[in-house]
């Protein structure tokens, strides 16, 4: 029977590129005394290139867009700083997220958010998407001085829910990082299938948050009798 779900943030529950995009847009248009010689297409898509989807923190994507776009006027610092404050504001989650996390709750399924990232922006994104009550622990990489694929955080976040690998679930886009990971210390990993990867050796692959219910009620059903 599984007793936890834990989830992955970025690519997960919180549409990242969505997300990004609508900050991106709306930087521009905030900063353009200091933007705008630069064709807003430009700006966006090369941001979009040196950002990698999130591994690449922001000091070094603004350093090289100063450098290569010579912006003047404005530095990293401050070029960071309005990253830091104001993407939460944009977040954008993944359809079925709250339908999902309600279900669960409802399943007396506990649960549990295991993120990269900086501490404080990462909770920021995740009180933005309003669903912070519904975690049992949050575990943001920063904070506790390890990065997934690091075995000794999946062995955290179980031992912050008291939960058996064997009776958890671990949802991740990442197939390495989060699938393999997760597999690696005994629970489930399910892909949240991601175009950057055409696949993903798991024990479950979705399209759609909803459809970890399924996969889970399909777990518990019980095994047809058969006559020997």
């Amino acid at each position: 029977m599984i007793k936890a779900v834990f989830f992955d943030l970025d690519g997960t529950l919180l549409d990242r590129d969505t997300s990004l995009l609508s900050f991106l847009n709306t930087q521009y248009e905030r900063l353009g005394q200091w933007l705008g010689h630069i064709p807003k297409d430009r700006y966006i898509a090369r941001f979009i290139e040196l950002d990698k989807r999130g591994y690449v923190w922001k000091d070094k994507v603004y350093d090289q867009l100063i450098v290569e776009f010579e912006i003047c006027g404005i530095g990293q610092e401050a070029l960071l700083q309005d990253y830091l404050m104001e993407f939460k504001h944009h977040c954008v989650p993944f359809s079925g997220l709250l339908a999902t996390l309600n279900e669960l709750k409802k399943r007396s399924i506990r649960m549990g958010i295991v993120t990269n990232g900086k501490g404080q922006f990462q909770m920021d994104n995740i009180k933005a998407l309003d669903i912070e009550p519904y975690f049992d622990a949050i575990l943001v990489s920063e904070w506790e001085g390890m990065r997934k694929p690091d075995a000794r955080l999946f062995l955290r976040a179980l031992e912050c829910l008291q939960a058996a690998p064997e009776e958890s679930v671990f949802i991740g886009d990442h197939p390495e990082n989060d699938v393999r990971a997760a597999r690696h210390v005994g629970m489930k990993g399910i892909w949240k299938r991601d175009r950057q990867w055409d696949e993903a050796e798991a024990d479950g692959v979705i399209d759609n948050l909803m459809e970890i219910l399924e996969w889970i009620a399909a777990k518990e059903k019980p095994l047809p009798f058969t006559r020997n």
